[in-house]
């Protein structure tokens, strides 16, 4: 006998008050008397309320130990524990975090049993404790119980012998894999035998694959630099009646520029009511990744807008700019599928700069180039996109005009009328298996994107570009709908200047904020977060300038130029990319 079961518990979602929102969970749990039937997906009278972080095959069932209990008692001074406490389907005796193996296979009662993987660190645990801190603790103490598959549904109660039938491969305890994720300091061997075991949810695969990938990029010879720095103005150059292509070069002499990737962006601090003033940040894309000494990123004169503007009637070449080094996560996957570059109006540039890229590539990959303008006047790069198309040996090109003038010929610059839609992809015969790039307004990716995943492109074969903020779903929270991000109620705070880039939003620091998420989310700035104790990193975000005090130490302190949103707040002036 390797353990015993004490308690079967259960619960369903519940609507709790926390910090001034509601929050949705399941992690009350009641212990139930008698047996109760495990099935493949939950035990009965159990549910979850967050399904992406909760429940599903390999999540079926959640594990608490009682020596934990015991221990937690002793650390925290607690005495008030009842069956359920950690959330946790089955409390048992038996069965430690640092002795059980990923999976290790077990039959209780008339059910058998595999192990998946830990627990995914969430707030919620520390609402249920009534300990904030509770996500870090379990992770940091290595106690953080773990998650069973079903393999034979049966039933199980309190009082069940726990019997292993036999040991999970490479020999990886649940404590180890959790340190694996969250913990610094990690073994590339240990990440390797991970990835090798079969019972390992696909999830926490999808996670150390990628510490691997890290791991594995080549370092670039020169670092990018940190905040903003001047760079000069070396030309300008009207592509069509909306749009302008700025050509950039560091102002020092000599500095060499950083070598982009295709699909990023330059991001502005950018003056146009004077050197008093408050500046206005704005992120543009890379038109281009074949500048030898610089950059050329590419503007459209929007409405009313102030950055593109300023950029538009103001800035001349030898004029010098504050800019930030390139970044961003758009960019080409590798690898041997078709590249479709689905664009609307200005939403070429980035894409302008994959199609470069695979020509000095000399890719042999099949490329599809779809491009929507309104018209021949307001089509930019029309003929820098054929040439570049023209060195490609598989290269196809569509391009729509919503509303084309009498000048404009079908089968010269355009090759069809109206917009481009999930149909025009249909009938043009684009393979589903491909990579999908997309970037325009955000109904033309959303709609495009919805009608891909419909057609059957995986998820991860499509990605999008925006700019302003991105929606997140925060987990829990009900009635989170996204909102435009705001100046936060009340009158303006003593403390430093917080700018959110992608929001166009700068406020003063607020002491009563505890963390800069919390001062985002007084914002209605989105911001993904998941332990908010500094653990699971999902509220790591960009920090172009400033400088940031950790008022809970991260178990793992984030890259160089990267912040936590949920356990820091400002030192000095921060401009995050948000």
């Amino acid at each position: 006998m390797f353990g015993r079961l004490i308690s079967v518990n259960v619960g369903v979602p519940r609507d709790v008050e926390w910090e001034g929102r509601t929050v949705r969970t399941a992690i009350w749990k009641q212990p139930v008397a008698g047996p109760r039937m495990v099935r493949t997906i939950n035990v009965d009278g159990d549910d979850q309320a967050d399904r992406a972080a909760h429940g599903g095959e390999h999540r079926a069932v959640f594990v608490y130990q009682i020596e934990s209990y015991r221990y937690w008692e002793r650390e925290l001074g607690r005495s008030d524990f009842t069956y359920g406490q950690f959330g946790e389907n089955f409390t048992v005796d038996g069965l430690a975090d640092d002795e059980v193996c990923i999976g290790d296979r077990y039959q209780i009662g008339d059910a058998i049993f595999e192990v998946t993987q830990p627990r995914v660190t969430c707030f919620r645990v520390g609402i249920r404790m009534g300990e904030p801190a509770m996500p870090s603790l379990l992770v940091a103490h290595h106690r953080p119980g773990f998650y069973l598959r079903v393999l034979q549904e049966g039933q199980v109660a309190g009082g069940d012998e726990i019997i292993r039938l036999s040991a999970g491969p490479e020999q990886l305890t649940v404590a180890e894999v959790d340190a694996l994720l969250y913990l610094p300091n990690r073994p590339r061997r240990s990440l390797e035998r991970a990835l090798r075991i079969p019972a390992l949810s696909d999830g926490w695969k999808g996670s150390f694959q990628e510490l691997l990938d890290q791991g594995e990029q080549p370092q670039p010879d020169q670092a990018a630099w940190a905040g903003f720095q001047p760079v000069r103005v070396t030309s300008i150059r009207r592509e069509s009646d909306t749009v302008v292509s700025l050509h950039l070069s560091p102002s020092t002499p000599g500095k060499p520029a950083v070598a982009p990737q295709a699909g990023q962006y330059l991001t502005f601090r950018l003056r146009p009511n004077g050197a008093d003033q408050p500046p206005v940040i704005r992120s543009y894309s890379l038109s281009s990744i074949d500048c030898e000494d610089g950059y050329r990123v590419s503007v459209k004169r929007e409405p009313g807008g102030v950055g593109s503007g300023f950029l538009h009637e103001h800035v001349h070449p030898g004029d010098v700019l504050d800019v930030a080094a390139p970044r961003g996560n758009f960019a080409l996957r590798g690898g041997e599928r078709p590249v479709v570059l689905l664009s609307a109006g200005i939403g070429a540039t980035p894409m302008l700069a994959m199609l470069q890229a695979l020509t000095e590539a000399r890719s042999s990959r099949e490329v599809w180039w779809l491009h929507g303008a309104r018209n021949g006047r307001e089509h930019a790069f029309a003929d820098e996109a054929d040439r570049l198309l023209g060195s490609l040996s598989h290269a196809h090109r569509i391009v729509a005009y919503s509303r084309p003038t009498p000048d404009d010929e079908v089968g010269k610059r355009f090759d069809t009328t109206g917009r481009l839609t999930i149909e025009t992809i249909q009938s043009a015969g684009i393979p589903v298996d491909a990579d999908y790039y997309l970037c325009g307004p955000e109904a033309f990716m959303r709609t495009l994107s919805a009608g891909l995943t419909a057609r059957g492109v995986l998820p991860e074969q499509i990605s999008t570009e925006t700019f302003g903020p991105v929606a997140v779903a925060a987990p829990g929270v009900v009635g989170s709908g996204h909102r435009a991000p705001h100046r936060p109620d009340g009158p303006a705070g003593p403390g430093p200047a917080v700018t959110f880039a992608r929001s166009g939003l700068t406020v003063a620091w607020e002491p009563g904020y505890s963390t800069l998420l919390e001062l985002a989310e007084a914002c209605d700035v989105p911001v993904a977060f998941g332990c908010r104790t500094g653990v699971c990193h999902y509220c790591e975000t960009e920090m172009l300038t400033g400088e940031v005090t950790y008022k809970v130490t991260p178990l793992e302190p984030p890259a160089q130029g990267r912040v936590l949103m949920c356990c820091s707040e400002p030192r000095t002036e921060v401009t995050l990319e948000l």
